[in-house]
């Protein structure tokens, strides 16, 4: 029995839409008051009892399915395009003399694999899938291997092939899975392929719902990637596949070179603003876990880049991981971090650790707990997938940290971006020019929170110093002291110093870091934020009292102007 033969047998009412089990769709799956679902977006149907499908429902009375059927690679006569295209794409047809009665548009897995089809009804324009969708690349990305100059996007099988023979045969050529309507969906699944050709154009439908989909696209992209053809929806040339019926070569050739680049709202009078201007929806607001820190800076928000810096060994990874495991718990966004002195499996650990109240990133301490103590600790942190890290071996190019955190906001909704350190970024480069490279690189990271509104803590280490005392013991750090360039301190909203003196003789002294604001974008409000102290039983940092952290800072002053061996007078 076929859908339409159950609908006019069972009287039911849909009660909820949501993700469907053989398509990507997220929300074209609708449930019946009686428990069947249908997807009108891949027409699955799924009966009341729950169990697996096996028929994709077409709106004809008639079983529609890929095996049994005559297939072979033909002309699609009804699309006008040649054998050798469809050939290239692996599209099969059935005829029924000499008309096209079915067209089947085959879907490969990333390792190459056919894992699903698409199967459209020429006479009835019904479309269906099996297998698994899900999985599936872009159609016809299996054809062309990754890097080039240009890659062209379409929004149907049909116009992605007739796009290519329009262009000579010559250009990559895909299309999005599901329509306009899941475009972007498809284009984040595959974003790093993508991203891989030096241009992206776009040659979707001239309608209101493609010229929205083409913008949402484009947007995920950094500027300048992605070109938007203008089809002539008036003329009735509204996709690739209009142009090559009426055999208009030159025309989509013309608009293709002529692909105007995607750029974002322009210039408007600041007096348009209207609502706008009172929307507070689209900066959002973390506090830190210290109160002395949102004292000045009253927390962290997207779109800002916020510095660390302190001296080897002061506590800084100590510190990213507290702010880690406090964003897990205060935001319901995902997280990207960029560890570049350690591995995945130890950034793993590190975050673990703070629920733990252990040093977990010690193997000794591991040993002390049994699998079941570990896997609770890691359900707490990684395991609720809301961490993404960046699996990195050998050297690494600026570009490439560039393009792996555009990735994780872009493709994996990462709000919160860490990266450690900054410096082991330009520490290889080939041109030797530290600064040079500091202020390209800072230049870029700037403009990809200002690009993507993600909220990017940076870690950066400090110069050396002519003075014989250095971070490591305690010495006050200024914005000057910022390693390479004046572009760190320039480019970052708020610039936040550590400083502990590890080598003093207290061990309370020895294990609190002074945490002092140097730039505050924001607020403005600089100076000493609180102090934290560090628990070797734990490994974990506490805020406290702020006069012992003053009284620290004045009696080390004081050594500085009158000699060490003059303590202060009170």
């Amino acid at each position: 029995m076929n859908y339409r033969e159950y609908k006019d047998n069972v009287d039911s009412k849909p009660v909820k839409k949501g993700q469907c089990n053989s398509c990507p769709s997220s929300d074209a799956n609708v449930t019946f008051d009686d428990g069947h679902q249908y997807c009108f977006s891949c027409n699955a149907y799924t009966p009341p009892d729950g169990s697996e499908t096996t028929l994709k429902v077409v709106s004809t009375t008639e079983t529609r399915s890929m095996t049994n059927r005559d297939w072979s690679y033909n002309a699609l006569t009804d699309r006008k395009i040649k054998r050798e295209t469809a050939n290239k794409y692996g599209v099969r047809s059935e005829m029924y003399g000499d008309d096209v009665k079915f067209h089947e548009y085959p879907y490969y897995s990333a390792k190459g694999t056919k894992i699903a089809s698409k199967i459209r009804d020429v006479s009835t324009k019904d479309m269906w899938a099996e297998g698994d969708m899900k999985s599936a690349t872009l159609f016809g990305q299996n054809l062309f291997p990754k890097g080039g100059k240009f890659i062209t996007v379409t929004e149907g099988e049909c116009d992605a092939m007739a796009a290519f023979e329009l262009l000579g045969s010559k250009y990559p050529v895909v299309s999005i899975k599901t329509g306009s309507a899941g475009a972007s969906r498809d284009i984040k699944s595959q974003l790093e392929y993508l991203d891989s050709y030096d241009n992206i154009v776009l040659s979707f439908d001239d309608d209101e719902t493609g010229r929205k989909a083409a913008k949402q696209v484009a947007s995920l992209f950094e500027p300048k990637k992605v070109k938007v053809m203008k089809m002539d929806g008036e003329s009735g040339l509204k996709d690739a596949n209009d142009f090559l019926k009426q055999s208009k070569f030159e025309d989509f050739s013309r608009r293709w070179w002529a692909a105007e680049v995607y750029t974002p709202a322009g210039i408007i009078n600041l007096a348009d603003m209207g609502d706008v201007l009172y929307d507070e929806t689209t900066q959002e607001t973390c506090l830190y876990p210290w109160e002395g820190l949102n004292d000045k800076l009253y927390g962290i928000r997207t779109g800002e880049l916020v510095t660390f810096t302190a001296g080897t060994g002061t506590g800084k990874s100590s510190i990213l991981r507290e702010l880690m495991y406090h964003i897990l718990q205060t935001t319901d966004s995902n997280i990207g971090v960029l560890a570049l002195e350690e591995s995945v499996k130890q950034t793993c650990f590190h975050i673990m650790s703070v629920p733990a109240n252990d040093r977990l990133y010690l193997k000794e301490v591991r040993e002390k707990y049994d699998r079941e103590a570990l896997q609770n600790f890691e359900a707490k942190t990684i395991g609720t997938r809301r961490f993404f890290a960046f699996d990195h071996f050998g050297s690494i190019s600026n570009d490439e940290i560039l393009q792996r955190v555009r990735y994780m906001i872009k493709a994996m909704d990462c709000k919160w971006i860490f990266l450690d350190h900054l410096s082991i970024l330009v520490s290889g480069q080939e041109n030797g020019d530290e600064r040079r490279s500091i202020d390209i690189l800072m230049t870029k990271l700037r403009s990809l929170v200002e690009e993507t509104n993600c909220a990017l803590l940076l870690v950066s280490h400090l110069r050396r110093t002519s003075s014989d005392k250095g971070a490591e013991d305690g010495k006050e750090i200024s914005l000057g002291h910022l390693r390479g360039s004046q572009a760190i301190a320039q480019l970052s909203d708020a610039v936040i110093a550590l400083e502990r003196d590890q080598q003093a003789d207290d061990p309370i002294e020895a294990n609190t870091t002074r945490v002092r604001v140097l730039k505050n974008r924001y607020a403005g409000d600089n100076g000493i934020a609180c102090a934290l102290q560090f628990d070797k039983e734990t490994g974990r940092l506490t805020e406290v009292d702020g006069q012992i952290d003053v009284d620290f800072n004045i009696e080390n002053e004081y050594a500085e102007l009158y000699g060490d061996d003059n303590k202060a007078p009170f």
